[in-house]
């Protein structure tokens, strides 16, 4: 399965119109495929908000967070 380019005027990444400053939109299909093959894990919010400045992140994060939809990479211990 491969991915059909995004529009030229919006973020590469989540295929969305967004700051560049902004987060990828976690929602959206696109990224969340485009991240699954790169990754092999689906994304989460926390992803979505790697690239932002750190007062960028802790803005989403308190709002998603304070709307119950803060995600981030589960943590797998090896045995």
């Amino acid at each position: 399965m491969q991915l059909l380019p995004c529009a030229k005027d919006v973020c590469q990444e989540c295929a969305v119109d967004h700051a560049p400053e902004q987060p990828h939109n976690q929602q959206s299909i696109y990224y969340q495929y485009k991240f699954y093959f790169a990754q092999g894990r689906w994304p989460t919010w926390k992803d979505a908000l790697a690239h932002c400045d750190e007062a960028t992140q802790k803005a989403w994060e308190s709002a998603l967070r304070s709307r119950g939809k803060w995600s981030e990479p589960e943590v797998v211990e090896s045995t």
